[in-house]
């Protein structure tokens, strides 16, 4: 049958529902608890408010770290391992009860516990009726009330036993966990896990902040503890660099140089981190001040600077043949206007020399009744309106033959435009001497530009070879 007990303390009682083993553990402040609890209320229903299995991780409290719910330290102070209980508390023990409770189901719900909360003193909270966000926790805000509280103990870790968070940490204790974790990352760094070390420096600096938090900004203390601050946070910034993070070393060295502006370490990294992410003017301004500040710096600034000039022009080089091709039509084989003037020339030779039967240009029923009547008004027409016509120089006057042609013959020739228009043999035929000339020039200037280009590219790459040796 089950016992119930009377603690030492007013308003609780005390079931053991299952015994634990060995002695009752003796807590001092840092003593790490771990438990599962149920949370039920003081009705006939037994009502369940909270239950710490249904998150699936156990409970965890650390002894002397002004646990708002002190009452539960009391009470576990009292369990063997292993041990179940159940423990009756009044309300005057459990005034704080939707607070604690509000803030471990935010963090079950992968939320900031602190978020929107209203900093007070203890009795200040017990009567601040702001909404916790939970119906059921409201109204045990509103109205405190007797609660049972169901607990297994797990185990109680002593303060050496265990890895203490930041959080749970004294000032002293945060002081000596600095330089071990400093001395971490710079072993790991040596091992090349720069992973691994950037987050020794993180949590450095993390103990060095929250101490950093109660003295006040340029005073003495403070000046101290950012002395100690600097030195790891440059060192994060180069292990994130290893790691390929340039924007988050971006952000950490410009917050850094907003306090201290003649850091030229921090300059040097920033500049590298902006040359990674083609930043090329911010990351030469960077170099130049790094190499001003510390004229030691001044062979390693010049490397990268000579580094980053080589990329630079190696991405315009890129740059300008990946987009050449964007803003040209595809273009075949290159033939030369000259080489297609002759292949023209040769054609028209060959319709000369073949008979007029076999040109390959039916006649109409209009050019057969037209005759020589017809052939003079065009003359006469194309006389009238200055194009050439049978008065052209080397043209075939009144059907008789011409340049030892037959007299009479006749093409249709295109003028460019898909339109067909009659031509007699002669020099009217042949585009004039000033177009050929043009076409000429223009193909040679076409064909020096491509001479020029290749030359360039082979001088650029001749440079960036002798350059690489």
């Amino acid at each position: 049958m089950e016992e119930t007990y009377l603690l030492n303390v007013e308003g609780v009682k005390k079931k053991i529902l299952h015994g634990g083993q060995g002695e009752l553990p003796k807590l001092q402040d840092g003593s790490k608890i771990t438990f599962h609890f149920q949370t039920l209320k003081d009705d006939f229903e037994r009502t369940v408010i909270d239950d710490s299995r249904e998150a699936g991780i156990p409970m965890e409290l650390i002894v002397g770290k002004m646990f708002k719910l002190e009452i539960w330290e009391t009470l576990l102070s009292s369990m063997r391992a292993g041990e179940v209980a159940e423990f009756w508390c009044d309300a005057i023990h459990t005034g704080m009860y939707a607070l604690v409770s509000r803030g471990m189901r935010r963090i079950a719900e992968g939320q900031d516990p602190l978020e929107g909360q209203n900093h007070r003193c203890g009795m200040g909270n017990m009567f601040d009726y702001h909404s916790t966000g939970y119906d059921d926790l409201d109204e045990l805000q509103r109205t405190p009330q007797p609660l049972i509280f169901i607990m297994e103990l797990f185990r109680v870790e002593e303060p050496s036993a265990y890895k203490r968070d930041t959080w749970a940490m004294s000032k002293e204790e945060k002081l000596a966990a600095v330089p071990v974790l400093h001395s971490e990352g710079n072993r790991l760094v040596l091992r090349k896990e720069f992973g691994q070390a950037a987050a020794k420096y993180q949590e450095a600096v993390i103990c060095l902040r929250n101490l950093q938090a109660k003295e006040k900004p340029w005073e003495e203390g403070w000046l101290k503890l950012e002395n100690l601050v600097t030195p790891l946070v440059l060192n994060y910034c180069q292990c994130q660099l290893e790691l390929g993070e340039y924007y988050e070393v971006l952000e950490h060295t410009t917050e850094l140089l907003q306090k201290h502006n003649d850091n030229a370490k921090a300059y040097f990294k920033r500049a590298k981190a902006h040359a990674a992410v083609w930043n090329e003017r911010e990351a030469r301004e960077d170099f130049l001040r790094a190499s001003n500040l510390d004229p030691s710096m001044a062979a390693a600034v010049k490397k990268e600077m000579k580094q980053l000039g080589e990329r630079m022009r190696k991405k315009h080089v890129e740059d300008r043949k990946r987009y050449q091709g964007l803003f040209q039509p595809p273009r075949g084989p290159r033939v030369s206007m000259r080489q297609e003037r002759r292949e023209v020339g040769d054609r028209v030779m060959l319709q000369e020399e073949a008979p007029q039967g076999e040109l390959g240009v039916p006649e109409t029923p209009a050019q057969g009744e037209q005759g020589t009547g017809t052939k003079e008004q065009r003359g006469a027409e194309q006389a009238e309106q200055g194009t050439p016509g049978a008065g052209c120089e080397g043209a075939a006057p009144d059907g008789e033959a011409a340049q030892g042609q037959p007299g009479g013959a006749e093409l249709e020739a295109s003028d460019g435009m898909g339109l067909a228009e009659e031509a007699t043999l002669g020099t009217c035929g042949v585009e004039p001497e000033s177009w050929g000339a043009r076409r000429e020039a223009e193909e040679e200037e076409a064909e020096e530009e491509e001479a020029e280009e290749e030359e360039e590219a082979e001088a650029e790459e001749e440079a960036e070879a002798a350059e690489e040796e």
